[in-house]
């Protein structure tokens, strides 16, 4: 997270790629309508929007190999 100060930087990670299934990008975890106006929201619109994307990625995003549980032989995912 940035300063109260400091502009708030994108979350754009070059990665686009919308997920039809929760209308988030799977590279920023941004809806649509969040990406195409971030040049014009407020810093704390998008700070707003920076506090939604850890939950969104957790929520979506396979957890890491090393805490998959491995059930005779095939991955619990």
């Amino acid at each position: 997270m940035t300063a109260p100060d400091a502009p708030v930087p994108s979350p754009c990670t070059n990665i686009c790629r919308m997920n039809p299934a929760t209308g988030w990008c799977s590279g920023c975890w941004r809806t649509i309508d969040e990406i195409a106006s971030w040049s014009t929201m407020t810093d704390d619109a998008k700070r707003l929007v920076w506090s939604h994307l850890p939950a969104r990625r957790a929520e979506h995003e396979p957890p890491p190999e090393m805490y998959r549980r491995v059930i005779a032989g095939k991955h619990d995912t």
